[in-house]
């Protein structure tokens, strides 16, 4: 989490001077550097692989979310910016009922009303000036819960596979639209933009290692703390005090989460056992 939000962090501070391509190209592109030793190390993964069209579906998703929420962060406050994304459990229930066909009770159908009820008090519509950041976010959450939905489909697919289909595809999706409005970088600014992949990388990499060693309800629980990092990364950094209604919202949105989180628990406990 303090990974990811430190990748976010530098977006959001160089961003505006920069197409949300170029920097999904760069972010990607040291990824895959990142990640050659391993994939090579593997390389036997990657025999007869079925499914590829979905794979090739997760990489546009993927590539969609990427280049939206890095167009959004510029633009909003970093703790709206990580309160909107709490929604995603909650879409991807409702995505889940609706594409998947799973059985969804009464009770998470409530949770989850009362979650887009507090995205709509976090927001504060009457007060929203323009709109592209937050438009984009919907965006980001959007596709998210596609590429969840997707990879719910690839549960068998190796780890390594997943993600370099992932980085891989989105280094190459980017890199024609990067090129064709690439903004030329200071030298001071080069360390910065590439951390960005440095870090995004190594934080997909922790969370891949935590939900493998970790039980998913309880790290679905602690992923709430990344509120409290953005928070106060947002008003330390970049002078941004969130109101009172977007902590009433983002509790809501917390409450609602958490409630869908915990009713699914007993569920997988029960499937693995």
């Amino acid at each position: 989490m303090s990974l990811n939000i430190w990748a976010l962090a530098i977006v959001k501070a160089i961003g505006l001077g920069y197409p949300a391509f170029q920097i999904v190209f760069l972010r990607a592109l040291v990824g895959l550097v990142l990640m050659l030793p391993w994939v090579l190390r593997q390389r036997r993964a990657f025999v007869g692989l079925p499914d590829l069209h979905l794979h090739a579906m997760r990489v546009v998703f993927s590539a969609i979310a990427l280049t939206a929420s890095f167009y959004a962060i510029t633009r909003l406050p970093l703790a709206l910016f990580t309160a909107m994304s709490f929604t995603r459990p909650i879409l991807t229930m409702i995505a889940a009922a609706l594409i998947l066909r799973e059985v969804i009770s009464g009770g998470r159908w409530v949770a989850a009303l009362i979650g887009l009820i507090g995205v709509v008090i976090a927001v504060e519509p009457s007060t929203l000036s323009g709109g592209s950041g937050l438009v984009a976010q919907v965006i980001t959450v959007l596709a998210a819960t596609a590429v969840v939905i997707v990879t719910r489909r690839l549960v068998e697919a190796p780890t390594v596979v997943m993600m370099t289909f992932y980085t891989a595809g989105l280094t190459l999706i980017s890199a024609p639209f990067a090129l064709s409005t690439w903004q030329p970088v200071p030298a001071g600014q080069w360390p910065a933009l590439l951390a960005i992949g440095a870090f995004a990388q190594c934080a997909q990499f922790c969370f891949l290692r935590a939900h493998r060693y970790g039980q998913a309800a309880f790290l679905a629980i602690l992923s709430y703390a990344s509120l409290l990092f953005s928070t106060t990364v947002g008003y330390l950094v970049f002078d941004e005090a969130p109101s009172f209604s977007f902590w009433v919202g983002a509790l809501l949105i917390i409450a609602a989460t958490l409630w869908i989180t915990l009713r699914r628990a007993p569920r997988i406990a029960a499937a693995s056992s």
